[in-house]
């Protein structure tokens, strides 16, 4: 059954999840601000509403990714001493795992935006 003060009480801790990786990690505030930006971007070029969709789900997904990067790291670090060798090649690999994700998502950023920011100079 469902009970508010639960729901409230699981959401509460989600938002000092959300808080506790924007303060603790930076490149969860850089991609922020990139999805900030290019979200403003957006709405000033009057992109379509199917591109704009695109660019948010992108965005979020690059987020999620930063979020597990950062879970994966501390799980990682809290067990390095018994698995000392992996330790560096794991987050090496979700690092490049983000890393491939975000220039995915730069090339397709650049595809939706190139022809508006090209009209805007002719």
């Amino acid at each position: 059954m469902f009970k508010p003060s639960q729901f409230i009480r699981s959401f509460k801790y989600a938002l000092r999840g959300l808080y506790i990786v924007w303060r603790e990690e930076q490149s969860f505030r850089i991609q922020s601000l990139a999805a900030i930006i290019v979200l403003i971007l957006a709405f000033l070029l009057k992109i379509p509403s199917w591109q704009v969709i695109v660019l948010i789900l992108i965005s979020i997904f690059i987020l999620v990714l930063e979020i597990l990067n950062s879970i994966l790291e501390r799980l990682v670090d809290a067990m390095r001493p018994r698995i000392s060798i992996f330790v560096e090649v794991i987050k090496d690999m979700m690092a490049a795992a983000v890393l491939l994700s975000s220039l995915a998502a730069l090339i397709i950023g650049i595809i939706i935006f190139a022809p508006y920011i090209k009209n805007l100079f002719l």
